[in-house]
């Protein structure tokens, strides 16, 4: 099985779509590898949708590479790519490339993604310069929300948009081998994806761009606090998953499970 790697998804640009998904476990990542998708994700918004928490801000380097790490044993197909996690790059070039590179030597993930445009393209120099591959991401970045005041679509005014757009051909110059652009108007994404030579995967951002990436909490219905707009659900297991597990409380209590088959039996003792 043919590994996908960073030269085939930029050569997919205007040839065909690519896809992206997130995975935090083993299990998934042989599922999500299974399907045939060409990258995953694991993406630091396993602070919301594994561990809980409001936010993607409360994940930290450890356990963005103990993820990665079960994610790549599961993965023979799929482009990895390590999540970069909030404070593990905005405060220095060094500091930025020593933990981009931690990804790929203890994670074994193939490539990393960072937020932001124009003040992060130094990392971005210094990754790429290092052999490490980087995936950019604009709109709006998660890690940022204290900035936006939470969840809100960016790029809506024409100074926005044209922020976006130069922060996007900057990224691509830079060296970024394809950019996630998340909840901006699907035109601002169709001129940034005409703008800049490396794939577009857009979440939330409409048709036009050269992939697309969705949550696989998401896809699936099994994270129900809150579902984004641009989230289409293809399945809705969570309920389905607490039906089973009811009637596993059920068949315990009324002693129907186990069964004969789900036990062991000794074989007939016969006296001399």
């Amino acid at each position: 099985m043919k590994r996908v790697t960073v030269p085939d998804v930029t050569a997919a640009k205007g040839r065909r779509k690519l896809t992206m998904l997130t995975a935090y476990d083993y299990p998934t990542a042989l599922w999500v590898d299974r399907s045939g998708i060409d990258m995953i994700l694991v993406g630091d918004s396993l602070a919301m949708v594994v561990l809980g928490h409001d936010d993607t801000l409360a994940v930290g380097m450890e356990e963005m590479l103990h993820h990665t790490k079960a994610v790549t044993r599961g993965a023979a197909r799929a482009l990895v790519i390590g999540d970069m996690p909030f404070l593990s790059y905005q405060v220095s070039v060094e500091q930025a490339v020593l933990n981009a590179g931690r990804f790929l030597k203890e994670g074994r993930a193939q490539a990393v993604k960072l937020e932001g445009g124009a003040r992060v393209l130094p990392q971005v120099r210094a990754m790429v310069s290092a052999g490490i591959p980087v995936q950019g991401h604009l709109g709006l970045t998660p890690q940022s929300i204290a900035q936006f005041g939470g969840f809100k679509v960016q790029g809506k005014d024409a100074e926005a948009a044209q922020t976006l757009i130069e922060d996007a051909i900057a990224l691509s110059e830079a060296g970024c081998f394809s950019l996630v652009l998340e909840a901006i108007p699907e035109a601002i994404a169709a001129r940034i994806t005409e703008a800049v030579p490396i794939p577009t995967i857009g979440i939330g951002a409409g048709p036009h761009c050269d992939g697309q990436v969705l949550v696989v909490h998401d896809v699936l219905g099994l994270f129900d606090r809150f579902v984004p707009r641009f989230v289409k659900q293809y399945e809705t297991l969570g309920p389905r998953i607490v039906e089973a597990l009811t009637r596993y409380r059920e068949e315990v209590e009324n002693g129907t499970f186990p069964g004969p088959e789900h036990s062991f039996h000794t074989n007939p003792i016969h006296n001399p």
